[in-house]
């Protein structure tokens, strides 16, 4: 069974919408704010996350928008890595995915990502996709979770866990701090949120 891990570019007020550029996701005021602190140590980091031989798992948006821009990139390990990675994408018009290889996850979403995971192959990239993150998390299906937290905050836009979704829990494996402010903080799951009160509180 292969891992899916989860890659993002995160606020520090938990929004994911858009980072990569202005116009990157129709009319958000903020896009591109990540790319300021982009520095080769982030770089760098993001390219050994993926490894040199990946596929991709995305939503039918995240899909669209990194297919109107990598396929036009030449050279470099990433743009190579995400050109010839197989995309699963969530998605109910599956005859209109053109930038392959792609195959589409079927009506029911959920069991066409367990289907992905028990196949023999390398690990499972997600990135973006808000939507199809959240569900991941919920029904257990994340091995991993790198989070690229930038110093901003921006008030509104898709965040990485919705608001409808049941609190989890994570444990925290690696970090690492570029220069620009970026901390990269690598997560694996754990399980449901636990609870407890200060010790003594109410003796």
């Amino acid at each position: 069974m292969r891992k899916v891990r989860i890659i993002e570019q995160i606020s520090l007020d938990g929004v994911i919408q858009a980072p990569g550029g202005r116009d990157e996701d129709g009319d958000y005021p903020h896009g591109g704010w990540a790319m300021p602190f982009c520095d080769p140590t982030v770089l760098e980091a993001i390219v050994a996350a993926q490894g040199q031989k990946f596929d991709l798992l995305l939503g039918r948006r995240t899909y669209d928008i990194f297919a109107g821009y990598w396929p036009k990139v030449e050279g470099g390990p990433f743009a190579k890595g995400l050109n010839d990675a197989t995309k699963y994408v969530a998605t109910h018009r599956p005859e209109s995915l053109r930038w392959g290889p792609v195959k589409d996850l079927g009506a029911d979403i959920i069991e066409g990502v367990r289907g992905v995971k028990a196949k023999d192959g390398p690990d499972v990239i997600v990135w973006g996709s808000s939507t199809l993150t959240s569900g991941l998390l919920e029904r257990g299906l994340v091995d991993e979770v790198l989070l690229l937290v930038c110093p901003v905050l921006l008030g509104h836009g898709k965040r990485f866990f919705s608001d409808r979704a049941d609190p989890r829990e994570l444990a925290l494996v690696r970090t690492q701090a570029a220069a620009s402010g970026v901390l990269m903080n690598t997560y694996r799951y754990v399980g449901p949120l636990r609870t407890e009160s200060p010790a003594g509180v109410g003796k």
